[in-house]
């Protein structure tokens, strides 16, 4: 993962050489829950309430051809869920490399913006709160059966607008594909789900 991270930030760097790449910050509210399959055992399948979080970071769109771009970035990314039936929540911090195919036509005064692929994401941190135990380190061994791994990954999209000043705003989701639990005994799993709202800026490039 390590590797994966050193290689985003080389792309990052190259992407500015060029000097058509476009970078931009974005931030924003992200909505998020853990679709959960035996976190204890034979407790089945359950989505948890929503979490509020942010999602932060700098983008790039690097030109592929007229329209039509690969958007990259790094990101950190608020994720989590609240058990629906106790005070339980779980708090995970991620840095998130997008690798989107984006699809940049123009619309009004500005460009519509649409983009698809998948994600890599490193967890920095994460908590599970309000155990009677305390808070428990979720990466570390005292989480037992809810230790969860630290790499994710999994499908984003993104539609939002930018207009000619440079001024962007976008609705994001993304789609967790990777079992996150550390132990997989009895079938468990720990998928993460989040939806949110972007508000940016873009300079440079084309």
């Amino acid at each position: 993962m390590k590797k994966v991270l050193l290689s985003a930030a080389a792309l990052l760097v190259a992407s500015l050489s060029f000097g058509q790449a476009k970078w931009g910050i974005v931030a924003g509210p992200q909505f998020s829950s853990i679709t959960a399959k035996n976190a204890v055992l034979n407790s089945g399948k359950e989505t948890s309430s929503l979490l509020t979080g942010i999602r932060a970071g700098v983008t790039v769109d690097i030109p592929l051809a007229d329209e039509f771009y690969i958007g990259t970035g790094l990101l950190y990314s608020g994720k989590g869920g609240k058990n629906k039936d106790t005070d339980v929540k779980t708090t995970l911090s991620y840095l998130e490399l997008p690798v989107h195919f984006m699809f940049k036509p123009e619309v009004g005064t500005g460009k519509l913006v649409l983009s698809a692929g998948p994600y890599l994401a490193y967890g920095l941190g994460g908590k599970i709160k309000d155990t009677g135990l305390g808070d428990l380190d979720v990466y570390d061994d005292e989480a037992t059966v809810l230790k969860q791994k630290r790499f994710d990954a999994g499908l984003g999209i993104n539609v939002g607008y930018e207009m000619p000043m440079g001024l962007y705003f976008g609705l994001n989701t993304g789609l967790g594909l990777v079992n996150t639990a550390d132990n997989t005994d009895n079938d468990r799993s720990f998928k993460n789900t989040s939806f949110g709202v972007s508000v940016g800026y873009k300079f440079g490039g084309r």
